[in-house]
């Protein structure tokens, strides 16, 4: 009996923050929104090939599948953020859930390229909207530590869940049916998920953030991080040294220099600036961005090795990505959540992103015919083992320490860190793997007298394209390894720096992309 009377005390204590009665139905279509934002971009990368070849996209654009996505979800995360908190999150979820489902039916139905890139960017621009609103949905729903935890870990397993269902759904849509289902099977997802918000969802009275829009910040930021991703984008088609690029390289640095002096001055910044200034959600940021641009750029070669020069089919491709999944579920759910309670997080960093670099190490052995078993799969393993293990005390790190009003914008920096720096790496280690390629072709076409010899030199070509850029990422993720041991110097969690119990700590992992003050 005592137990019952000191809950119904401890109840009593609480009764201004009823939970929901609603929560768990709740947590499932917010889960489902998750999943098809995971799937979708996932599930583009295996439909990529078929798609470029029946748009008639070059090889020099083929990346703006994925980066103008990635443009517009990274560019307006954080305005995103601020939106949910003005409109009411409930409201930010359903439309964006509407608008990602209008968006999806556009690139399925696309005709040409120019229709392709529209669809993705506006995807994007519904994502930015959708992501930060379910994540606050959950913090706002879920108030008790416990409950919170479970609640964060269901909705984390699929986020890294979801990454290997969508890359055999889309094996599988592309191979058996067409590649515009990738895009068509968004919508049935965003129906359900906003039918069953609309009616289970009840958005707690006065969690509205009604301080004025920093409109400057915003046009500033989203701009400014526009130019940067172009910028790469285009030195991979037109070079380095293209008057337009190195435009956008200055015109990125001045406008995002602007944006920090307008945040040091105005009364409601967007980003405040001592979410950035503390030392280790910097290193957690700066790591965290340099390992994705690695991260990111290899997928879509893996996927071209595989499919291209291999001659896999997509859902055999999907299966040969699900090593790399299976490390990454490992590493944050079994080593980086069992030790970080035990450990500095900076020494589940350095050593995760190591591992991921050997992992890495492997795949620079790539040629036309090397042995999957042999190289492919324990170098995908380790890559995912070691970033699993990195990503889960860089998430609760992130947001350690901030001040409430700050935890949102934090996490939100998070997600665009990994936003921009996928958009980054893809353009960035494309124009490697390009160059690499043309010169090796251009130096050993000459020998090749027949058709079946001319192939197969431009068959080596791209695998030597693809290995020079890979050890450049090996290179990119050392040095994210060092920077993490070098500037994170926070100790173990569960030690001063945090306050609150384990079960809190788990709850805080998944950090909260909404500014909720």
């Amino acid at each position: 009996m005592g137990t019952p009377m000191s809950q119904t005390a401890s109840a009593a204590g609480k009764a201004l923050s009823v939970p929901d009665a609603n929560r768990w139905k709740a947590l499932v279509f917010i889960a489902l929104a998750q999943l098809m934002v995971v799937l979708d971009a996932t599930i583009v990368n295996i439909a990529l090939p078929s798609a470029q070849q029946d748009l008639g996209i070059s090889d020099g654009n083929r990346q703006w599948v994925v980066t103008a996505y990635a443009l517009a979800f990274g560019g307006l995360l954080l305005f995103g953020g601020r939106i949910a908190d003005l409109w009411g999150r409930k409201r930010a979820f359903v439309l964006g859930l509407g608008g990602f489902a209008a968006a999806s039916a556009l690139g399925g139905a696309a005709t040409n390229e120019a229709m392709m890139f529209g669809a993705r960017a506006l995807q994007g621009v519904f994502g930015a909207l959708l992501a930060p609103a379910a994540l606050s949905l959950l913090a706002v729903m879920f108030t008790d530590g416990k409950e919170r935890a479970k609640a964060f870990g269901i909705y984390g397993a699929i986020a890294g869940g979801g990454g290997a269902v969508g890359l055999i759904l889309g094996g599988f849509l592309t191979e058996y049916m067409d590649w515009r289902w990738t895009f068509f099977v968004n919508i049935p997802f965003a129906v359900v998920a906003a039918a069953g918000a609309y009616f289970v969802i009840r958005e707690p009275e006065g969690g509205r953030n009604r301080s004025p829009l920093d409109i400057p910040g915003v046009v500033l930021s989203t701009v400014g991080l526009v130019a940067l991703v172009y910028g790469f984008t285009r030195a991979e088609s037109e070079g380095w040294s293209d008057s337009l690029t190195i435009g956008m390289f200055v015109a990125s640095a001045v406008l995002l220099a602007a944006f920090v002096a307008v945040e040091a001055k105005v009364k409601a910044p967007l980003l405040p600036l001592r979410v950035l200034t503390e030392r280790n959600r910097g290193g957690v940021y700066l790591s965290l961005g340099l390992a994705i641009i690695a991260m990111f750029g290899l997928f879509l070669f893996l996927t071209y090795y595989l499919q291209v020069v291999k001659g896999y089919s997509p859902v055999k491709t999907g299966f040969a990505f699900l090593p790399m999944i299976a490390g990454m579920i490992t590493g944050s759910t079994q080593i980086g959540t069992r030790l970080m309670t035990r450990v500095a997080p900076r020494l589940l960093m350095g050593p995760g992103f190591l591992v991921a670099a050997l992992g890495m190490l492997f795949l620079t052995q790539l040629e036309i015919d090397t042995s999957y078993a042999a190289v492919l799969l324990p170098g995908m393993l380790l890559l995912g083992l070691g970033m699993g293990t990195a990503f889960m005390p860089a998430m609760s790190l992130s947001t350690m320490g901030v001040e409430p009003r700050d935890s949102g914008v934090a996490s939100a920096m998070v997600n665009t860190s990994q936003q921009v720096g996928g958009a980054i790496g893809t353009a960035l280690l494309n124009t490697i793997a390009a160059s690499a390629t043309t010169s090796y072709i251009t130096d050993h076409i000459g020998g090749a007298t027949s058709p079946s010899q001319q192939q197969l030199v431009q068959l080596q070509g791209q695998v030597q394209g693809y290995t020079s850029a890979i050890w450049f990422a090996v290179g990119i993720l050392v040095a994210a390894s060092a920077i993490a041991l070098v500037l994170i110097n926070a100790g173990k969690p569960g030690g001063t720096a945090v306050a609150g119990s384990a079960d809190e700590a788990v709850g805080d992992e998944l950090a909260v992309p909404v500014a909720m003050h």
